[in-house]
């Protein structure tokens, strides 16, 4: 891949990637040592790809990859804790209110829930595509998205009743 290809490239799914890897690693300098070390094999890649959704697809299963291998880093043991996702990571996503108060609750899900959701939802794949790129079958990965579908919304039900328990508190 020349460098014009490679800089096109990487403007285009660089924010694919570290959404990826943001799921995975809920830390965003993690996400962009994922998303950079991604980029790096893009560029060091001799693969030839024969459309612009191989390219997404093969950038989208390295992205897992890597984050699958950080997930398993005794550096991530060492850390042990994550950081929660604060506004000003949200606000560069420029994503409203209620984008936010979903992408939180999504975040909070777990990572085999977190993942086919977000893939499913925020990058359009099919289960077919998701199980192909995560290496599980199929019907597992219905099943999550099913489970992960109902856990979102206690989730989300959760998050409006302290919403709206905080509004009652404030008027009493």
């Amino acid at each position: 891949m020349d460098a014009q290809m490679f800089q096109a490239v990487a403007e285009r799914y660089k924010d694919s990637i570290f959404r990826i890897a943001l799921n995975y690693c809920k830390n965003r300098a993690d996400a962009d040592d994922i998303t950079q070390n991604v980029l790096i094999r893009c560029y060091k890649s001799n693969k030839v790809f024969e459309s612009e959704e191989h390219i997404r697809n093969w950038l989208i299963r390295v992205a897992i990859n890597e984050s699958k291998r950080w997930l398993c880093s005794p550096y991530r043991a060492f850390l042990a804790n994550t950081v929660e996702l604060d506004q000003a990571q949200l606000a560069q996503y420029d994503l409203e209110p209620e984008e936010s108060r979903l992408y939180r609750a999504l975040m909070s899900l777990p990572a085999k829930y977190r993942i086919v959701l977000y893939m499913h939802y925020y990058e359009d794949y099919s289960a077919s595509q998701i199980a192909q790129m995560i290496g599980s079958r199929v019907s597992t990965v219905t099943t999550r998205l099913s489970r992960g579908r109902a856990c979102l919304r206690q989730a989300l039900e959760r998050c409006e009743e302290n919403g709206r328990a905080g509004i009652v508190q404030k008027d009493v």
